[in-house]
């Protein structure tokens, strides 16, 4: 099964959707403004990925906090609490399947690992 985690307005978030369904994937999705962001996933998304890979540095949200919040982006212990709290900052989508994870949505990058 595939666990696709995002937020349902996110550009990025709708064309991944479009792809799943074009392929005949089945999928849940978990929406991170009503559903939150679990500290453990994140945890293990930045220990899979890595924390330069999940965090959204070119969003919105990131650029909108503050010098001391952005130093919390910067350290692997640190930056779940600011995910959590701020899950728009999670670079989206994010998909766990039986293979891992994928992180952003790039349509080369999935077939190869999702047909």
């Amino acid at each position: 099964m595939i666990h696709l985690y995002g937020i349902p307005n996110c550009d990025t978030v709708k064309k991944a959707r479009v792809w799943l369904d074009a392929q005949g994937h089945a999928y849940t999705f978990h929406d991170y403004k009503k559903e939150g962001a679990d500290p453990a996933k994140v945890a293990a998304w930045i220990a899979a990925a890595g924390l330069d890979v999940v965090v959204n540095r070119k969003g919105t949200t990131y650029r909108k906090l503050s010098d001391a919040d952005k130093a919390l982006a910067t350290d692997s212990h640190t930056a779940v609490a600011l995910l959590v709290q701020q899950p728009s900052i999670i670079k989206r989508p994010i998909v766990e399947f039986s293979g891992g994870i994928l992180v952003g949505f790039k349509e080369d990058e999935w077939s190869a690992v999702l047909l």
